[in-house]
């Protein structure tokens, strides 16, 4: 008998691109707002080109927008040149939308002159805008640019490239306007950072169990009915032994992890089991892709 699988309702072009496109202006605008209210007027200049504005508006009285479009125009030119058109398209919308979006809010007043505030609201503002703007597969330009290019080109690692240019913004921080503050920029940049890893995968952890046992065959009922969640069945074998092993793969969310090892744990005492967490569940039963 031949089993029928679900179809899949595919999305429709136009619709992802319009929400792509809203979520780019959307991020692009909660940056600006939050690079405005809290991160100008402390001078926490927590890395990227948006840093390096901060700095030259601290240093010269230049507007940051400005200073923005003269670093990312041409660093989109030389990288439409090295890395290519369709690096282009995602690139061209981000650099230019969020120093217009920067210009247009640079007379908003900030809520606070506290700097540990505005570098804790500046980091999750900063970061919820550009995991938008990621999500809407998109990108802000600027010393991404930079190491994506040095990347390609000397075969440094992309996360090591953006932190030694992130990180030499935030020494000149600590140069040009003070190292207090410089420390103030190293908690936005942290901050900023996981606010895109929850905005990219939610809040929601999941766990994923790895079992070994040798009551397979009961486990496997108990939690296909016990516990209603699916499983996956591996083929192990032991390091030391040779023997071959069936590794019971179980994926769960927080609240059913107790449940599991009550179930395993009335099936067999002695079974070996590996509890983790995982960042991203995608299919059925989980978050839909």
């Amino acid at each position: 008998m031949r089993i029928k699988r679900p179809r899949t309702k595919k999305p429709n072009p136009r619709v992802v691109a319009a929400t792509n496109v809203i979520q780019l202006i959307v991020g692009a605008f909660v940056m600006a707002v939050s690079f405005n209210l809290f991160l100008v007027p402390n001078a926490i200049a927590s890395g990227g080109v948006s840093g390096i504005s901060i700095l030259v508006e601290r240093a010269a009285g230049l507007e940051p927008a400005i200073t923005q479009w003269a670093i990312n125009i041409p660093l989109f030119a030389v990288g439409l040149w090295l890395l290519g058109r369709r690096f282009a398209l995602k690139t061209a919308f981000g650099t230019v939308i969020l120093p217009l979006f920067i210009l247009l809010t640079s007379d908003w007043q900030s809520p606070t002159d506290n700097p540990l505030l505005a570098a804790i609201y500046g980091g999750i503002g900063v970061g919820l805008g550009l995991g938008l703007v990621f999500r809407g597969k998109g990108s802000t330009g600027g010393l991404d640019l930079a190491a994506q290019i040095l990347h390609k080109y000397t075969g440094l690692k992309l996360g090591l490239a953006m932190a030694c240019f992130d990180g030499c913004v935030i020494v000149a921080t600590g140069i040009l306007v003070s190292p207090e503050v410089a420390l103030y920029a190293l908690l936005a940049l942290f901050i900023t950072s996981k606010t895109i890893d929850i905005v990219q995968t939610g809040f929601a952890v999941s766990k994923v169990a790895f079992i070994i046992s040798d009551y397979t065959e009961e486990l496997t009922e108990a939690i296909l009915h016990d516990l209603d969640r699916g499983l996956t069945r591996l083929d192990g074998h032991g390091g030391y032994t040779g023997d071959g092993r069936t590794v019971l793969m179980v994926v769960l969310g927080q609240t059913e992890v107790t449940k599991l090892k009550q179930l395993v744990q009335s099936v067999d005492p002695g079974a070996f089991v590996i509890i983790s967490d995982t960042a991203e569940v995608l299919g059925q039963g989980f978050k839909l892709p």
